[in-house]
This record gives C-alpha cells, structure tokens and sequence, in this order.
C-alpha cells in the first residue's frame, strides 16, 4: 500500500528511533533528480535554538515514514551529511516556482510544491502541485498534475505532455488514481 504525501509536510517532521526517542527533525529533503525519488533527509537538532546536524538520514536506513514520524531502527541509521547529499542529484535543482509547460507550449501555472507517493520501499516523485493559469480552467486554484516516469526539468522550467492535462484533481485524494492512469495512457501511447 502506498500513500501520497506533500513534501511541504514532511519537512520539521521528527525522526524517532524504533525505541520511541526523538533524536532529530527533517530539515530538506535529498531527491536522486533522474530516478525521481527520495534518497534521504537532511536532519537538524530538535528545538527552536536547534541548528542543523552534520548527519542525514539515507532513505534506505528509514523504517517507515508516517502521517506524524519518520522511524529508523536507532541513530546507527545516520551517515555523514555529505554522502547522503552527495547521492542525490542535483540534477533540476529546486522546482518550488518553475513553471509548468506542456510539450505543445502551453503555460499551466507555477509548481507550489512536490507529490510524493511513499511505499515500504520507496518514496517517488509522481506529481506536482501548481498554481494554475487559466489554461487548465482553474486560474490561481491549487491543482494537482502527474508526472511520467520520466521528465525533464530545468532550473525554470518543467516540460510535461500536453496528455497530462486530461488527469489534473483539484485536491490530493482525488489525485490518488490519476497517476496510474496517466502513466498507464503514455505506455499505451
């Protein structure tokens, strides 16, 4: 089973060991740009006056990442911040207010923020959250778009099929299906 997650809300999520100790926070996310998934999390201390760790946490080290904690075993699970950062491609950059063009030219808004969907295996970048222009119908609402397998990202733009716009929600539960259904008409395509 797999769940889809905004990255907006994992970021300030605690880290807690299986042992029920709170032992850091997520500060950002490391995301692996070409395979579009997660490949870690930068940490900071837990507190206001808490700054940033000089370890991360590997995706492959989480146990699980919940509504309300990110589980490891035990802080063994750290690694030095470097190599977990240095893993994940910075490919793209940040995509926070790129905008969003189809293949056939068309401007559908500014991405507000990332769809992740989390399985016990993984977490993978499946959507974009994005302020959309009137050329969805929607002018300045918040909707949610499917991404391909792959796709290309610039430091301003991202460039998806025009097909895309047939499986838009206007909220995340409605989104849950559009992803495989998307990805399904580009396979038969």
């Amino acid at each position: 089973m797999s769940t889809l997650m905004l990255a907006s809300e994992i970021g300030r999520r605690p880290v807690v060991t299986l042992s029920g100790e709170a032992v850091a926070q997520v500060k950002d996310i490391v995301f692996e740009g070409r395979a579009g998934r997660v490949s870690g999390f930068t940490l900071s201390g837990r507190g206001i006056f808490s700054g940033p760790k000089r370890q991360a946490l590997p995706w492959a080290a989480v146990t699980a990442l919940g509504p309300h904690a990110v589980m490891v075993r035990d802080e063994a699970a750290f690694e030095a911040r470097s190599e977990v950062v240095d893993r994940g491609e910075a490919a793209g950059g940040d995509v926070l207010g790129s905008q969003v063009l189809t293949d056939a030219g068309t401007d559908l808004g500014k991405v507000t923020d990332v769809v992740i969907e989390v399985s016990v295996t993984a977490a993978t970048v499946v959507g974009y959250q994005v302020a959309s222009t009137e050329a969805l119908g929607r002018q300045e609402r918040t909707v949610y778009i499917p991404l391909p397998e792959t796709v290309a990202v610039s430091g301003e733009a991202l460039v998806i099929p025009a097909s895309a716009t047939d499986f838009v929600a206007d909220d995340l539960p409605g989104f849950t299906g559009m992803v495989p259904a998307f990805r399904a008409r580009l396979k038969d395509a």
